[in-house]
């Protein structure tokens, strides 16, 4: 029989256009020979766990496939997506990911009426990270740091290179939400606060991600996470109710999804929690209105973890499970992550049937997930040998993944050039949380959900203490934790080491966590910590600090006792090589923060504040004081900027103006610097902020050298968000600030 259909399918696609170029046709006929049960499970997305051995967050290790739960998935629920390495459970062997995918396609192939191939997909969030041996980068808010969007476009294409290779084609990856909730557990994985910023690293991840064709073996589906608003929780926990206003949700949290999709991404994921009392995934006005009629998208929605069937049991908008898959399906969503049972096919199978839920919108959403799967070549071919992918973990990728890590470092303290430490004799002490672990370096999303698990730890990467040794000589290097994130520990040893040292270096961090176990109450550096640090700057020696944070804790007491302070963010695998080469001078510092940096708990104010917002409480303009400023970062030569010349002072329509400045390097080292070009427009309908940025670049200058760079604006540039909620450019002056220049330009 399934040949047959197959016959018919082919002749149909034959006779309206090859099966490749028009996949619409080969589609629509698919559709009109599928079942509703057909249809309802590609609809469905199921975790590794329900079809593996042992129970779904007790899976046998390694995992291995259960073909009884399989044909049960295959045969009654014709199931169309599966995810994840299993509820509990760690990173697969690229072996075994092309044995398990392989024979979850074959077992498909030989038991489903119709062959539609399983589409796999995986949150391969800073790398390859459910991938034994797979290249690990630094988290998206380190990336962002780097301020560097070529680099960041081949993190992207390397890490869709190792997901291909491990036999996945769909990543769900890169998060869009934009971090202006620092306390938020997942700031860690945004590329920072702005929004210019923001979007010059969206279009890299995309255009990295997905390349030309998605059908390429190297390339992945691209998800862009997680739609809309989800990073602004009022509380700063995950999942938590938002309240943002409609102009402020397209002037800040907008942008970069309507950069994904201009840049061609493919597939959405939904925000877990709720904006202004209603949850996105019941919410029509944001998930086909906004999403589909507005802004264009035509690629698959799917929900996050569990989320339909929150509607019910913690959102509360709907009385049973059946009414919640009703209400997410017709708000917009394509695909359900259920992902632990099966229940989600058979209520909106039930759905249809008794004309609840139109055929015509099954047939959409299925239509969507056909294209995908067509457009990632599935229907011809589900994976491809393992040696087809040669540079998988390789040498080459990692060293992208070191400079990268390279580009994040951001020196924001350096007294008395304490870095780097060129004089290789002499005594230093090492210590701290972060010093000797590769998951305080690399965070959540690696290996594990959580982060913490050391048994699945990339082989032979260093930690900053084991780097600090190969650069030094252990002979030179001391170490004792001194604390965990939680307790001191031994403090008395630490401090009689430290006594005998020329310099200490202090590597403070965080617990590895994301989602609700990464839940936070304040932005408090640990007390443990606060202590360790106190005490060693009491023996007025040279402290280094080194912070390995997912977001900015609170450091003002501890920074005032440092000499240096080198921010590493979460680095990744190559995050200790980075530090240590960055602590001894191979590598010149030239990462920039990508958020503003909180002096205290409650300071939370971004750099495009208000200018109200630098009101004192004596009534002064000094207001405005944040630890570190967005934008900065110190490097170990320095450079020079001419003054800034505009080829004209007003534009007109659709004209453009150039404004350049040329920088000089006056060290003695190489260095990478970023011009960054910011402006404010003085008077406006909306309150405008001190100072937005419009536009950046980032050079390398070698000693002594000079370039030129070069901005094209347009009035573009200076358009924001008006009270109707639509994007305008007001007449008027605009002042553009670059370094310590202002120059003023007109708007007509």
């Amino acid at each position: 029989m399934r040949n047959s259909i197959l016959l018919f399918l082919l002749i149909t696609s034959c006779l309206f256009g090859n099966a490749q170029t028009r996949p619409d046709v080969f589609i629509d006929s698919l559709i009109r020979i599928m079942t509703v049960e057909e249809k309802v499970g590609q609809m469905s997305q199921i975790d590794l766990g329900v079809i593996a051995t042992g129970e779904p967050c007790k899976l046998k290790n390694p995992q291995e496939i259960d073909l009884e739960k399989l044909h049960l998935a295959i045969t009654k629920y014709k199931i169309g997506s599966v995810l994840n390495v299993g509820c509990g459970s760690g990173t697969i062997s690229i072996e075994n990911w092309h044995k398990i995918i392989g024979l979850i396609q074959k077992e498909n192939t030989a038991l489903s009426r119709l062959n539609i191939p399983i589409i796999y997909g995986i949150d391969a969030v800073h790398g390859v990270n459910y991938t034994m041996g797979g290249t690990l980068f630094p988290q998206q808010i380190g990336q962002a740091a780097t301020w560097n969007p070529d680099l960041v476009e081949q993190i992207n294409a390397i890490t869709a290179y190792e997901t291909r290779a491990s036999a996945i084609p769909w990543n769900f990856s890169p998060v869009l939400d934009l971090g202006r909730q620092p306390l938020w557990s997942r700031f860690s994985e945004t590329y920072g606060e702005d929004v210019f910023l923001a979007k010059a690293m969206t279009k890299s991840a995309i255009t990295g991600m997905q390349g030309e064709d998605i059908g390429s073996p190297f390339k992945v589906a691209a998800c862009m996470k997680h739609f809309l608003g989800y990073s602004m929780p009022l509380s700063g926990k995950d999942r938590s109710p938002a309240w943002i206003a409609e102009r402020e949700l397209r002037e800040y949290f907008l942008p970069t999804f309507q950069q994904a999709i201009i840049s061609g991404a493919k597939t959405v994921m939904i925000n877990s929690g709720e904006i202004n009392g209603t949850p996105v995934h019941a919410n029509y006005d944001i998930l086909t209105k906004l999403l589909r009629n507005e802004l264009g998208f035509k690629g698959v929605a799917i929900t996050d973890w569990e989320d339909i069937y929150k509607l019910t049991d913690l959102h509360r908008v709907a009385s049973n499970r059946k009414e919640a898959v009703k209400m997410a399906i017709m708000a917009g969503i394509d695909m359900s992550m259920t992902p632990n049972d099966l229940v989600f096919n058979d209520l909106l199978i039930e759905l249809v049937k008794e004309g609840a839920v139109p055929m015509n919108r099954i047939d959409q959403a299925v239509s969507r997930i056909l294209t995908l799967k067509k457009e990632l070549g599935l229907f011809n071919k589900t994976q491809y040998p393992i040696a087809t992918y040669p540079e998988f973990g390789s040498k080459q990728h990692a060293e992208i993944s070191y400079k990268a890590a390279c580009e994040s470092l951001t020196l924001l303290k350096n007294n008395n050039k304490a870095l780097p430490i060129e004089n290789k004799k002499e005594k230093i002490f090492v210590c701290g949380p972060a010093a000797n672990s590769l998951n305080f370096l690399n965070g959540s999303w690696t290996h594990t959900w959580q982060g913490i698990d050391t048994t699945c730890n990339t082989k032979n990467k260093l930690t900053i203490l084991q780097a600090l040794q190969i650069n030094f000589g252990k002979e030179h290097i001391t170490f004792l934790p001194g604390c965990s994130t939680d307790s001191l520990i031994d403090l008395a040893s630490c401090l009689e080491l430290a006594k005998k040292a020329d310099k200490i270096i202090l590597c403070l961090g965080e617990k590895p966590g994301t989602e609700l176990p990464g839940n936070i109450d304040d932005l408090s550096l640990s007390p443990a910590q606060v202590k360790l640090a106190a005490a060693l700057s009491s023996l007025h020696k040279p402290v280094i600090l080194v912070c390995s944070f997912g977001r900015p804790r609170i450091i003002r007491d501890v920074v005032k006792g440092a000499e240096a302070v080198l921010y590493a963010y979460l680095p990744g695998d190559e995050g200790g090589r980075a530090i240590a080469d960055c602590i001894s001078g191979i590598v010149n510092p030239s990462g920039k923060l990508p958020f503003t940096y909180p002096g205290a708990v409650n300071e939370l104010v971004h750099y495009d504040h208000k200018t109200m917002e630098e009101l004192a409480t004596d009534f002064s303009m000094n207001g405005y004081n944040p630890e570190f400023d967005f934008g900065y970062g110190l490097s170990f030569t320095s450079f020079t900027y001419s003054p800034m010349k505009i080829n004209k002072a007003t534009i007109t329509g659709s004209e453009s103006i150039e404004v350049s400045v040329t920088v000089t390097n006056n060290g003695t080292r190489t260095g990478k610097e970023v011009v960054q070009l910011y402006y404010q427009d003085l008077f406006a309908s909306i309150t405008p902020s001190v100072k937005k940025l419009t536009e950046f670049r980032k050079i390398e200058l070698m000693p002594h050298e000079s370039k030129q760079v070069t901005f094209v604006l347009t009035a573009e540039n200076f358009s924001f968000i008006g009270k109707d909620c639509q994007r305008i450019t007001e007449p008027g002056e605009i002042e553009l600030q670059l370094s310590n220049q202002k120059k003023l330009i007109y708007v007509r």
